[in-house]
């Protein structure tokens, strides 16, 4: 199944730069499926917490055969490879690696860990600008927008 991930990075990893540690971290996502897009890096202020250092985001097309929840669980076993730990830390502060799911072909999934699309994809510029770069006539399966409009909508805000 084809799905949207968002990465990021702000920290240094065993990787090294936030920049190794995507390059690296697409590298990996490549052990769970098939990497069909990435697009470029941006660099983006961070979002909540300011006092951190500027972000760099992607986005990427996975086409996987594993379920949403197992995917979710190797994208968690990624970042703590690069030495990200969720249990410690501020809610929307530094990290050395965040990887999300974004979409899951059209499904539409509220578990208590995982939902689906992802619940603010459609409120985050630094999310949704690389993931038009790459697949902008991606439809939102509960807003029915495609990426590039939920942009634009964003944009006129």
């Amino acid at each position: 199944m084809p799905s949207a991930l968002a990465l990021g990075s702000n920290l240094s990893s065993p990787a090294g730069s936030p920049r190794q540690t995507l390059d690296a971290a697409v590298r990996r996502l490549e052990d769970l499926g098939h990497v069909t897009a990435v697009s470029r890096y941006y660099e983006t202020a961070p979002v909540g917490y300011a006092n951190q250092p500027t972000f760099l985001n992607a986005a990427a097309i996975l086409e996987t055969t594993l379920a949403p929840q197992a995917l979710l669980t190797h994208l968690l076993a990624i970042e703590r490879e690069f030495g990200r730990d969720r249990s410690h830390g501020i809610a929307n502060g530094p990290r050395t690696l965040d990887l999300d799911i974004l979409l899951y072909d059209d499904l539409v999934l509220g578990t208590p860990t995982l939902q689906l699309p992802h619940p603010r994809m459609h409120q985050r510029s630094f999310v949704l600008t690389p993931l038009v770069e790459i697949a902008p006539h991606l439809v939102h399966p509960v807003f029915n927008k495609s990426m590039g409009q939920l942009l634009e909508d964003l944009t006129k805000a």
